[in-house]
């Protein structure tokens, strides 16, 4: 054994050796490069307990699971102690002492907006997961990195709720730091682009006291806006409701709203002070409840109880989880730079005296490390991370309502698709954007109502409504004040407005006290015209004005108006005078002047219609040129009093003649009945019937006193020195009778409603012209942005719809005078012009017309020998003329009464030669005399021709002699007269 002792050290020292040369390349090998980063939170407050373990948290499960990284953060923490001057000195101890690369925190705005230029100035990135104010963006230090969203994108998801319910009003409580203030332009900025008006902000200190957060409050109390928008954090702002409470805010009508800095510590809060928020409204970043999430808030709760055992807060909120995902892309960043310098440059100073900030060096790694920062994309807790511009971006936020023991969500926001009920349900559609409220679940307001608030009331501790009505003289139907002196001279308001008025607030869901308030002095004289009181209700004096006080332009910039309970409208009234005719020429005033020259030409034409269709067949339309003439004038106008003796024998004549009679009918018919309305009943028409014939003449025109209309006159380019002004209906007639040359005015301008009171009182003597210039009526005045005017408004509408306007009308005009609906017809014209008869007229045109047409071809066909002959035009023209004015003997008009028709040219071509030839024998219809004439003729003028239709033979051994038909003579119905006098010679020829 002792020999072999010397062997057997010699192999300890060897293993000795061997080990620890491995285990020098086992370390080697598993060499890891640590990292100094900074962490400033507010230890003594949940949001920086949470921050901090979900940060340890975050960088123990990163390296476990990425065990082959070379670089570890090394956390190095400093507690900033809720102070300002305390996070910037943790800052910069950090950067000086520590060399951090990086600085995650610190917890609020107001702290870093110090810290961000200390980063600034080092090329440290300062990285805050709950730094949310808008106005850190404006300080464009590209070191500062916002893993939190920037309060303003909450912003349209809080606009969206009011436009949901309709409310126009809001009150802003905001904290007054960083924090609050930065959300206050962009909050006021949306609100007003949806005509919502934030009536009154309301900043309470970080360090106020419960009695001044109670006096502030109770100023909210009596103010009438009900909707409070609440942007702070806790502890203030679970003492700022633990006060609403306490005083009576959280009750039946109030409205409250979270911005997600309350909202997302819900969580944190005790159960004290989740029972006084009950009924609260918030909005919040959407985080999916994903399996990472669920199974990070179970390990999250067992560490933090082992931690800080003494807190109650049960659950991580958005921020913790911001503060994990923070924590695992610096991780990543710093991975991703490698092991690059990591030293700081330190600044020399040459002058004697420097501070802290002139000696602190500048990280040589800060650049890269920036971008490095920027350009990591991961899947986090709370969702997909990644920088844009220096900070996170929301797709979705919850709406959620405090309920029982903590909160329930009733909807989300997305920019896409407004307020929808369930996220599942997005509609990829851009044009789905919506407001609506039934997209919100149901809701538990404060004092659980089952109302919806309408989100103002009447302040609890302020007077009756002050309502100013004007004082006037005339027109009092609709205002009237008195002031009674039996009562120490208490104002009595009444007229047709006041009744209106009422009867809308009495229609109102709720009771709302008010009292009328003149516009006057005690002895009945005005303090001013309409705009004057107006200019009263804008200077708040007044909390309303009511009366006839008309909607214009002018006076809606200094108030809101109600929509219009009366018709509306400028009118002008004149007087009006009979103009029964009495002249002479009385009965050519029936007919318009081109009507009766388009009647009498037409006269004119159809008779020569009718001669041209008769004239070659009927002996009444033949004879002597001037006896033609004489008969186309006469039966023309004969036929006006269907008068005519003459008989119509063609077809196409009777036609044009029945369209005629049809004519002529209608026509005298309405000339009748228009005469006899002339000769019996009343004309009325106006003295004036346009505008620019009072400017042109220069008359005196005249309007109410204290109206409106003053201002329109002048825009109507009326000469001032024409006005005259009329106080009351009195007035308005005398001066009306007077005239414009003797004192008075030739017309009056007003509204409508006061022009048809008037005239109703007097329709014999007046009535309005055309035309009606358009305003909007009369309407109830209030302060601008008064939420009051909605109601009221809708209140307007229920009353003016309704049989309670009719009655008040009823009450105070009575029933409408009948006499302005006869007026109005008097006035109408009663002259009868062409165009009511153009259609008559064209008709009876085209049927002659096509009736000359006719003939004239059917004349021209029979003579085409004529008309395709060689001769002249002018030898043509003379040749048809002279043909068309001979009988047509082809006319069945000449026929012998027992000879049938053939259609035939030849007039005789069935008579045969007989020795003797007798009279014929006269039907019974149509012949009532028969005369014979013995009438010598010649031998030459015995003899038979072609042209006159004859047939001649000669007998050898006979003598010719001649037989003599008797005229035949045919009367019309009328009267028996001779149409035909036929001579017809035959030779007889007797045997040698």
């Amino acid at each position: 054994m002792r020999k072999d002792f010397p062997h057997l050290g010699f192999f300890l020292f060897f293993l000795s050796v061997w080990s620890s040369l491995s285990t020098g390349m086992a370390m080697a090998k598993n060499e890891t490069i640590p990292v100094n980063v900074g962490v400033v939170l507010d230890f003594n407050i949940s949001l920086g307990r949470i921050g901090m373990s979900c940060i340890s948290m975050a960088l123990s499960e990163f390296y476990a699971s990425h065990g082959n990284y070379k670089t570890r953060l090394v956390l190095k923490t400093r507690d900033s102690r809720r102070d300002v001057v305390g996070a910037a000195a943790a800052a910069l101890d950090l950067i000086q002492n520590e060399e951090v690369k990086a600085i995650l925190g610190p917890g609020s705005s107001p702290q870093a907006n110090f810290v961000i230029g200390l980063g600034e100035k080092a090329q440290v990135p300062i990285i805050s997961f709950s730094a949310t104010s808008p106005s850190l963006s404006s300080l464009r230090s590209q070191y500062f990195i916002r893993a939190t969203l920037n309060d303003s994108t909450q912003v349209p998801a809080i606009t969206a709720i009011f436009q949901a319910f309709e409310w126009r009003e809001a009150v802003l409580i905001y904290v007054d730091n960083e924090y609050g203030d930065g959300i206050v332009p962009y909050l006021t900025d949306a609100l007003q682009g949806i005509n919502v008006q934030l009536t009154y902000r309301s900043v309470i200190s970080p360090v106020a006291s419960d009695d001044q957060i109670g006096e502030e409050l109770y100023k909210l109390m009596a103010k009438q806006t009900r909707v409070f928008i609440v942007h702070m954090f806790t502890p203030l702002g679970s003492r700022l409701f633990a006060k609403a409470d306490e005083i009576g805010m959280m009750g039946e009508g109030y409205v409250w709203i979270l911005t997600d800095g309350l909202t997302d510590l819900l969580t944190t809060l005790s159960p004290t002070d989740i029972d006084s928020m009950q009924g609260v409204l918030g909005v919040k970043p959407y985080v999916p409840s994903t399996k990472d999430v669920q199974s990070f808030r179970v390990r999250w709760k067992r560490k933090f109880q082992q931690d800080y055992p003494l807190d109650e807060t049960s659950e991580p909120n958005i921020f913790g989880l911001w503060a994990y995902d923070a924590a695992c892309a610096l991780a990543m960043a710093v991975e991703k730079v490698g092991t690059a310098n990591f030293s700081f440059l330190k600044t020399n100073t040459s002058n004697n005296i420097s501070t802290d900030l002139d000696t602190i060096g500048v990280s040589q790694i800060g650049p890269d490390l920036l971008q490095s920062l920027l350009s990591t994309k991961f899947k986090g807790l709370s969702g997909d991370f990644q920088i844009f511009d220096g900070q996170l971006h929301s797709t979705a936020f919850q709406i959620v309502n405090v309920i029982g023991k903590g909160e329930r969500g009733v909807g989300f926001w997305t920019p896409k698709n407004g307020i929808i009920r369930k996220l599942s349900f997005i509609n990829t559609n851009a044009n789905t954007y919506s407001t609506s409220k039934d997209n919100i679940g149901a809701i538990v307001w404060p004092g659980e109502p089952t109302y919806v608030p309408k989100g103002w009331v009447l302040p609890v501790n302020e007077k009756k409504l002050r309502i100013g009505v004007p004082v006037k003289d005339g027109f009092s139907e609709f205002v009237k004040v008195t002031w009674d002196p039996n009562n120490n001279n208490k104002p009595q308001v009444t007229g047709y407005c006041i009744d209106v008025f009422d009867a809308v607030m009495n229609s109102l869901s709720y009771a709302v006290p008010y009292e009328y308030i003149p516009f006057g002095t005690p002895d009945g004289k005005p303090l001013g015209n309409y705009n004057d009181l107006i200019y009263q209700v804008f200077l708040k004096k007044y909390d309303a004005a009511v009366g006839d006080t008309t909607i214009v332009a002018n006076r809606s910039r200094y108030v809101d108006f109600t929509l219009p309970y009366t018709e509306s409208g400028v009118s002008m009234i004149v007087p009006i005078k009979d103009n029964k005719s009495k002249s002479a020429w009385t009965f050519l005033k029936p007919l318009t002047w081109d009507l009766w020259m388009t009647s009498a030409c037409f006269f004119v034409f159809i008779g020569f219609v009718i001669w041209v269709l008769e004239h070659r067949i009927n002996e009444d339309f033949r004879g002597p040129p001037s006896h033609q003439a004489g008969t186309i004038f006469w039966f023309s106008f004969s036929t006006m009093v269907f008068a005519q003796k003459e008989r119509i024998v063609s077809n196409l004549a009777r036609v044009v003649m029945i369209i005629w009679f049809f004519v002529v009918l209608i026509l005298t018919q309405s000339y009748t009945a228009s005469l006899t309305s002339m000769l019996t009943v009343q004309q009325l028409q106006p003295t004036v019937t346009d505008i620019n014939e009072l400017r042109a003449k220069g008359y005196y025109i005249g309007y109410q006193q204290g109206s409106f209309v003053l201002g329109f006159l002048k825009r109507m380019n009326f000469d001032e020195s024409k006005f005259r002004i009329y106080n009351s209906p009195e007035e308005l007639v005398d001066l009306l009778s007077k005239g414009s040359a003797n004192g008075g005015i030739a017309a009056a301008f007003d509204e409508v409603p006061y022009m048809k009171l008037f005239i109703s009182q007097h329709c014999s003597k007046y009535t309005m012209v055309q035309p009606t210039y358009k305003f909007d009526g009369f309407g109830f005045a209030f302060p601008r942005g008064s939420p009051m005017v909605p109601d009221i408004s809708r209140a307007v509408l229920n009353v003016t719809e309704g049989d309670q306007m009719i009655k008040i009308e009823k009450e105070w005009f009575g029933k409408t005078n009948s006499c302005s609906d006869d007026n109005e017809s008097s006035l109408s014209s009663n002259n009868i012009n062409l165009d009511s008869f153009w259609g008559l007229f064209l008709i009876a045109g085209l049927t002659s017309v096509l009736a000359l047409i006719i003939v004239l071809t059917k004349f021209l066909h029979e003579h085409r020998d004529v008309v395709t002959g060689e001769d002249s035009i002018s030898t043509k023209i003379r040749t048809l003329v002279t043909l068309f004015d001979e009988r047509d003997l082809s006319s069945h008009t000449f026929r012998l009464p027992d000879q049938p028709y053939s259609g035939s040219i030849d007039p005789m071509p069935a008579v045969r030669a007989s020795p003797v030839v007798t009279n014929f024998s006269p039907r019974p219809s149509t012949f009532s005399t028969q005369t014979n004439y013995d009438i010598p003729f010649s031998e030459e003028q015995g003899t038979s021709s072609s042209e006159h239709g004859g047939r001649s033979s000669t007998i050898p051994g006979r003598q010719s002699s001649q037989a003599i038909a008797p005229p035949v003579e045919l009367a019309n119905s009328n009267q028996e007269r001779t149409i035909l006098n036929k001579y017809i010679t035959l030779e007889l020829i007797t045997p040698k």
